[in-house]
């Protein structure tokens, strides 16, 4: 009974996390508005990060997370690589709004959305970290089934979008359908100039 009030508590934080918008939220809304299937491969990109993750962070990865230096680090890398890949589709789009081919296929897109999320990161140091500790408390199974229940809320969330995302823009059509994509690019570019900033404000503080 004390697992399934902490599993049931655990679905709550994870989707008032998941359902926050983001990088992830924008970029499986532009993919999906060409491959209903994308919220899936992201979440699975997801996974490759998210779920070893959880099992290292009881082995004190925790400590590396919160390391200063790493933070910006992954802010520089993941900044720029958002400013890339919002750059990229709005070009793409401006010219052709009906490609079929994006600046990065779902499951990399979700793994390095992962990997260079500095709040990603952040929140498994933090948030994620106490549930971690709480699911393990139950033993090394209860600590896999949380993963699973965590994974599971990304999954089924970034499923919906993509879902959403591409029987939307059909039945809008294509002009609709590149104001969406643009609002997407736009909305990458400025995560990733948000992330750079972090990390350049970061940076300077420690040199000085």
């Amino acid at each position: 009974m004390e697992l399934l009030r902490f599993l049931l508590l655990a679905i709550g934080v994870s989707l008032s996390g998941v359902m926050a918008p983001g990088a992830v939220t924008a970029a499986t809304i532009a993919q999906g508005t060409r491959n209903r299937w994308a919220g899936v491969l992201i979440s699975l990109g997801h996974g490759l990060v998210e779920i070893p993750l959880i099992f290292l962070l009881m082995a004190g990865l925790a400590i590396l997370f919160q390391a200063e230096v790493f933070q910006i680090i992954v802010g520089l890398l993941g900044g720029g690589f958002l400013i890339w890949m919002g750059v990229g589709l709005l070009r793409a789009r401006a010219e052709n709004p009906q490609a079929v081919k994006s600046t990065s296929g779902p499951v990399m897109t979700g793994l390095v959305l992962s990997a260079g999320n500095p709040y990603f990161l952040l929140w498994w140091a933090t948030v994620g970290l106490n549930l971690a500790l709480q699911a393990k408390s139950f033993g090394w199974i209860a600590l896999a089934l949380f993963a699973l229940v965590h994974w599971s809320c990304d999954l089924i969330w970034l499923t919906i979008l993509s879902f959403t995302s591409y029987h939307g823009t059909n039945l809008l059509g294509p002009r609709n359908q590149r104001i969406i994509l643009w609002v997407c690019g736009i909305a990458l570019v400025g995560f990733g100039v948000y992330f750079l900033r972090g990390a350049i404000v970061g940076l300077r503080g420690s040199v000085a």
